[in-house]
């Protein structure tokens, strides 16, 4: 059977279904094309985000932190005794999240008019896509523009290899049905430290094994450090400089061999997660003649605006340059739809935050004061702990701060880099004013609620110009 339609999207996750929908808003027929199936072998909607990675990660490590917190409630006059933690229904409330937000896209889709087949498709030449059903039939679409948004997968790496039992990767990590006595973590990024630590605040000894010598490479150098020292405390034993060689699995113990300061060394844990990072997934997405080339590292290759190689095919999200982030890719997406539709949008990339969902949150934007003096700029910063915070004192969480970097001459903001409570929702604010051009004089000026998280991106702001209110202020050179 063969069919036509103004767009066709490969992908249901974020960057996907928000490019499905935008298309469907501004009067396009839009056609969405994707393969997953839940846990009961039916269709779903939103990709990796919402069903095996962001949601239900978050409902995990919220779930992790109350339990926690119930176990530090006495110096508030808070008796917890004898709490427990029921795994079983933890899963079952996480499964409930992913099954709520779903369902919503699913809902979003009928009420914009997008038509959703269940399939794989693969981009042919001539813009039309072929969608192999589960009954390995195969329809054929006529596409007048094709968004290409198949999304990223787990790294598998040959010194850890997975059986889906004992050695998993983040989604498998997600699925424990107990709590593992220890726990072994292959990388200290955004994904093992997450992972990490839901199952160190339910009771797991958390080993984690870095690679690189650095932690949080991507991040302003006091923030890596403070954190690095901060998660040691609660628990988490990173090692950083240790490079996995094998891990084989003996009688339920897996062993992990590796090298640390030029010494072999092994670790043996009851659950091992490999979360060394994750690679675009184009397997079975192009036919020979599509016409759409992939880059050096395996991306599709695209310009500025998310154009392919192939007139009339743009790919966005996970699958083309840039980090690896749902925001990021959604934005893509509507920016690609609004293109087809003759409107000239367009994604600052210099403005995607980055988050890590620890306690304390890391949260940046733009470029750290090291990367900046790097690149030869003259910058100043300015930075407020959370522990002169009222609000935070108030709520014990007053580990972390707000660092705020400008260039020196026009004192525009160039970065925002918190760790902290709550910091997801505080980079906002330096998002906001990064995307109108904000000075921290401009972020100094504003009135900020009291008490409040927010008045520590206030005096972090007063602070560039060394007038924190307080804080004390650094003495400038006359």
């Amino acid at each position: 059977m063969s069919q036509t339609s103004d767009v066709v999207v490969i992908g249901g996750g974020p960057a996907g279904y928000a490019s499905a929908i935008r298309c469907a808003q501004l009067g396009f027929s839009v056609t969405c094309v994707d393969k997953s199936k839940n846990s009961s072998g039916k269709p779903t909607l939103g990709g990796t985000c919402l069903n095996w990675g962001c949601i239900p990660s978050k409902a995990l490590l919220d779930v992790s932190h109350r339990y926690d917190q119930m176990s530090k409630l006495e110096t508030m006059g808070i008796s917890a005794k004898n709490s427990a933690i029921d795994i079983s229904k933890m899963l079952e409330y996480k499964d409930s999240v992913v099954e709520q937000l779903t369902k919503g896209i699913g809902l979003l889709f009928d009420g914009n008019g997008v038509d959703f087949v269940h399939g794989v498709g693969k981009l042919l030449d001539g813009r039309k896509v072929s969608v192999t059903m589960a009954d390995d039939s195969v329809d054929e679409i006529q596409a007048k523009h094709v968004i290409l948004a198949p999304g990223s997968t787990p790294i598998e790496i040959p010194a850890a290899l997975l059986d889906y039992e004992y050695i998993v990767d983040s989604t498998g990590a997600l699925e424990f049905n107990t709590v593992p006595e220890r726990l072994g973590v292959i990388g200290a990024g955004i994904v093992g430290l997450e992972l990490g630590s839901v199952w160190g605040r339910l009771g797991s000894e958390v080993v984690i094994l870095e690679a690189l010598d650095d932690f949080l490479p991507a991040t302003d150098r006091r923030i890596a450090r403070d954190a690095l020292r901060i998660f040691k405390k609660q628990g988490l034993d990173i090692r950083l400089g240790a490079r996995v060689t094998n891990s084989e699995v003996t009688d339920g113990t897996v062993k992990v061999s590796y090298q640390l300061n030029n010494e072999d060394q092994v670790l043996e844990c009851d659950r091992l997660i490999v979360a060394v990072g994750r690679r675009p997934y184009t397997e079975g997405l192009l036919a020979d003649d599509s016409r759409v080339n992939l880059d050096e590292r395996g991306f599709l290759f695209v310009n500025d605006l998310c154009h392919t190689d192939a007139p009339d095919v743009y790919a966005v999200g996970d699958v083309v340059r840039g980090p690896m982030l749902a925001h990021k890719g959604m934005e893509e997406g509507v920016m690609v739809a609004e293109r087809i539709a003759g409107q000239k949008p367009v994604v600052n990339y210099d403005t995607v935050p980055s988050v890590i969902y620890t306690l304390p949150e890391v949260a940046w934007v733009g470029l750290s004061e090291e990367e900046l003096k790097a690149n030869g700029e003259d910058v100043t910063s300015g930075m407020f702990s959370f522990g002169a915070n009222g609000r935070a004192i108030a709520a014990d969480e007053s580990d972390g701060f707000v660092k705020i970097v400008s260039d020196t001459e026009t004192d525009r903001i160039l970065g925002m880099h918190i760790l902290g409570a709550q910091a997801s929702e505080l980079v906002a604010q330096g998002v906001i004013a990064m995307e109108f051009g904000a000075t921290a004089e401009d972020l100094a000026l504003t009135m900020f609620a009291h008490p409040s998280l927010s008045e520590a991106v206030h005096e972090a702001a007063l602070g560039v110009s060394g007038s924190a209110i307080h804080a004390v202020a650094r003495r400038r050179k006359s």
